[in-house]
């Protein structure tokens, strides 16, 4: 139902098209987010441009995705894909493009790349400025022996100001919420929670396959911890080992990551029961999960985790690491099975527990699916709206006439 009072929203992703293909690259959760709420923001009446940086000359300035839809890429730097850490250098000329497209009631900038294009161009438009962060830099004291890489010079201290300074920082779990008050200073009334939505209809139950498979979805790095979800294969008994199916793409901070994934499968002697699926689109993803036995989540930190929202929505319980936003995302007991530690043999047992109990597996698997019919992403674009009418009212009181 559209919206009384249209507005017309900015929604910025700086360094990654929210419309990639998942799993390549740097498109992982964030894009699947931004591609559903602006979606579903534009179905509700407002206007929403989604503003990229243009990675190939033939990009288009403006595509139309659907009524009141559209995407744009402006230029900044070299049009061609670029590691994730280079993008730092084209902030202030983002920034410089993005002001020529002309003003917003909202501002959204998704990752603190965009915050910093978009915060002083929504000062200069009256806009309200909302911040995303989706993930959240290590801090100075964080061993990076948890497949972090080292982080960018200027990361922490650009969150900082920018939890400080946008008019509102939307999270996507009270874990990440948490986080930016306690590590990044946020005001608490500033910061809101809008959890993610799941496409029940792409996602949804169906027969596992013959002979039973396992499936991990991530792109192919080291902060995402498939190493363990390798090593939880060769670690589960002869007699019960299933094949493991991952899904996703090398990043662009691979390092190395999948050819030393390939190397581990084959030191433990599983060459054969590991498959690299490569990048997937939604609906072969959906293919996967649905037909998946168990689905793991092995990360060593996601500030939600919607790919166990996903798997939970095809009927399928997850085992996944008992960290950030991922105890919101896997009910422990219910949903799936929460880890608390990164031994295979421990990931093992469980894997074994829920394998060798279908009743378990399917009880599990209701479970899950009636935890996601809960989760919608027009829910969730209804609560964005409440907050961006908030904020626009704010900011329009506080700017003083000419």
């Amino acid at each position: 139902m559209p919206s009384a009072s249209p507005l017309r929203i900015a929604m910025i992703s700086l360094h990654t098209n929210p419309y990639g293909d998942p799993g390549t690259g740097d498109v992982g959760g964030m894009n699947i987010v931004i591609q559903h709420l602006a979606a579903e923001l534009a179905a509700l009446g407002h206007q929403v441009d989604v503003i990229t940086r243009r990675s190939a000359p033939e990009q288009p300035d403006a595509i139309e995705l659907a009524p009141r839809l559209m995407l744009r890429t402006i230029t900044a730097g070299p049009e061609h894909p670029l590691p994730k850490a280079e993008h730092e250098a084209y902030i202030d000329a983002f920034a410089g493009q993005l002001r020529a497209l002309g003003d917003y009631d909202v501002i959204h900038a998704h990752h603190w790349y965009s915050g910093l294009a978009a915060l002083p161009v929504a000062r200069e438009c009256g806009a309200a400025m909302l911040q995303s962060f989706h993930s959240i830099a290590a801090d100075a004291d964080t061993a990076l022996d948890n497949g972090e890489p080292p982080e960018a010079p200027g990361r922490l201290s650009a969150e900082r100001t920018l939890a400080r300074e946008a008019d509102a920082v939307i999270t996507v779990s009270h874990a990440e919420q948490r986080t930016v008050v306690e590590r990044l200073g946020g005001e608490p009334s500033r910061v809101h929670v809008v959890s993610p939505g799941v496409d029940a209809r792409c996602f949804h139950p169906g027969e596992a396959a013959v002979p039973r498979y396992v499936a991990a979805a991530a792109r192919i790095e080291p902060l995402k911890g498939l190493d363990l979800a390798v090593a939880t294969i060769a670690s589960t008994d002869d007699s019960l080992r299933p094949d493991l199916r991952i899904a996703g793409g090398p990043s662009s901070q691979d390092g190395g990551c999948l050819t030393a994934l390939r190397r581990q499968t084959a030191d433990a002697g599983i060459g054969d029961r590991v498959h690299f699926d490569g990048a997937m689109s939604h609906a072969e993803l959906a293919d996967l999960m649905r037909g998946a036995s168990v689905f793991l989540v092995p990360s060593h930190s996601e500030t939600y985790g919607l790919v166990a929202l996903e798997a939970a929505a095809s009927g399928v319980p997850v085992i996944a690491m008992a960290t950030g936003g991922l105890p919101e995302a896997v009910h422990d007991g219910e949903t799936g099975l929460l880890m608390r530690d990164r031994s295979p043999e421990t990931w093992a047992r469980a894997l074994t527990r829920l394998l060798d109990d279908a009743e378990l597996r399917e009880r599990m698997g209701r479970a899950g699916r009636a935890l996601a019919l809960q989760r919608s992403w027009a829910k969730s674009a209804r609560r964005l709206v409440q907050i961006y009418c908030q904020q626009r009212r704010m900011t329009r009181s506080t700017v003083q006439p000419v």
